[in-house]
């Protein structure tokens, strides 16, 4: 199958990675916290935290039964909806889906914290020496899937596979599976451990993860993954950070802001470094992320620079804010037009003007210092996945075109879900997707119907 891959699921992480100096937030509930918190749930007939929820994991039933202390109770009830809800407890906004929706909000006081009740539920039940929460069935005919990528979409995908008794063979071409989760997920929320953690939980159901996988011309071909599997997933995420094309770009100190929480949370970097004055282009959550981790690293000074309004930025109000609580500045109405070099090529500083509309006015051009700067202003789309798998079509966005009930391509083999197709949201936007595209082979295997819906572009396709 082209390039050797290992079945291997899980790598060691470097130890003394700058992540590691980032403590968790919203640290697990002992008993008595999770208890007394779920003792405040109203159980609401019309359950609107349910219907925030892209996955509709039925939360009331979940917290109920933490307040009578059947933990693992809790935890099937979230999982039965949402593989991945070890990981979603942890990185969901809750703030503007389940909890955003608690009718304690109507009342002025304090919503039921939804997800740390998750975490406790899941983290508790899939903790190392637990007996395991499903046993998979035996299918009359075993199929097999191969899902490309090792992100939140294909695990959903692969473990809703397993359950059913079928074969899934997760296909990544990293050292390091999990996808965002493991790479781009800010360590106060969820750290490389934890993600690694839900994989091989994943992995303990039957799934098959071979790492350095990579699919294309220097590795698997699509023609190969068609002719040995009964259906492909394109789980895999998005590309490379884009550029301003701007002058002075090239050199050391520009850095994309993926790549760079990707280093920070994969790489060994000893003692935490001087990461002097930072500054990152960008309004989305990427940028806040990057924005609040250099904060917290000791940066010593934060800059975000954004083009139009502030409320314009498509990033959280609640994530900016809290940004500005930890001493990070913005500068909306700006875009950078060069960046400065001394002699000696070393980034010394970043020319900005103002805008009018979002695009720059001549005239306007003022510097500010600075040592490094992230660039948050979008990721590539991954073409290559299209062109090794017949039929696959993209969107003018570069997104992958799917079937809105089923998430099949044109390629009626193959699916897809998650970033690839919504074009970057949240995990369990990718959870949803790949769970709902795994339920969509399992009816046409088992009725030989596909429950087709029309064809959507990216924006459409993606769950809340």
């Amino acid at each position: 199958m082209g390039q050797e891959a290992t079945s291997r699921p899980l790598f060691g992480v470097a130890a003394g990675r700058l992540e590691s100096a980032l403590p968790d937030d919203k640290p697990l509930y002992t008993d008595a916290e999770a208890r007394a918190e779920a003792d405040r749930c109203l159980y609401c007939v019309d359950a609107p935290c349910v219907k925030a929820c892209p996955t509709s994991i039925d939360i009331p039933t979940f917290i109920k039964k933490i307040a009578s202390g059947n933990v693992r109770g809790s935890a099937r009830t979230i999982f039965d909806q949402n593989m991945l809800g070890y990981s979603c407890a942890r990185v969901c906004p809750v703030e503007v889906l389940c909890a955003g929706a608690c009718v304690y909000q109507e009342w002025h006081g304090p919503a039921i914290a939804i997800g740390r009740l998750q975490r406790y539920a899941t983290e508790t039940a899939t903790r190392v020496g637990q007996p395991a929460l499903f046993h998979p069935k035996t299918a009359k005919v075993q199929r097999s899937v191969a899902l490309i990528g090792s992100g939140p979409a294909s695990l959903a995908c692969a473990a809703s596979l397993a359950l059913e008794g079928h074969r899934a063979v997760i296909l990544e071409k990293r050292a390091v599976v999990g996808g965002l989760n493991s790479t781009g997920i800010a360590p106060y929320k969820l750290h490389v451990e934890d993600a690694l953690h839900e994989a091989a939980w994943v992995a303990a159901l039957g799934v098959e993860i071979r790492v350095g996988a990579g699919v294309g011309p220097a590795g698997i071909r699509g023609a190969t993954l068609l002719s040995e599997y009964d259906a492909v997933f394109i789980g895999v995420g998005l590309g490379a950070d884009s550029r301003l094309n701007i002058p002075g770009e090239d050199g050391a100190g520009v850095v994309g802001a993926t790549a760079w929480i990707e280093a920070m949370k994969l790489a060994a970097s000893g003692e935490p470094r001087s990461l002097g004055r930072v500054v990152i282009v960008g309004g989305g959550n990427t940028a806040i992320d990057m924005a609040r981790e250099c904060a917290r690293l000791g940066a010593a000074e934060v800059t975000m620079v954004y083009r139009r309004e502030l409320g314009d930025m498509s990033g959280y109000e609640h994530e900016r804010e809290a940004a500005q609580l930890e001493g990070v500045r913005l500068i909306p109405r700006s875009v950078p037009v060069a960046f400065r070099r001394d002699p000696d090529g070393k980034l010394t500083g970043l020319s900005l003007a103002r805008t009018d509309g979002g695009h720059p006015v001549a005239g306007t051009e003022q510097d500010i210092p600075c040592d490094l700067v992230g660039l948050a202003i979008g990721q590539a789309k991954v073409r290559e996945i299209a062109d090794e798998l017949p039929g696959v079509t993209l969107d003018a966005r570069g997104c992958v075109l799917v079937d809105a009930a089923t998430y099949q391509t044109g390629n009626p083999k193959v699916y897809a879900g998650g970033d690839c197709v919504n074009g970057g949201k949240e995990v369990v936007n990718a959870v949803a997707a790949g769970r709902d595209a795994a339920h969509a082979m399992l009816r046409l295997w088992d009725t030989g119907t596909p429950n087709r819906g029309p064809r959507t572009s990216a924006a459409e396709a993606s769950h809340g």
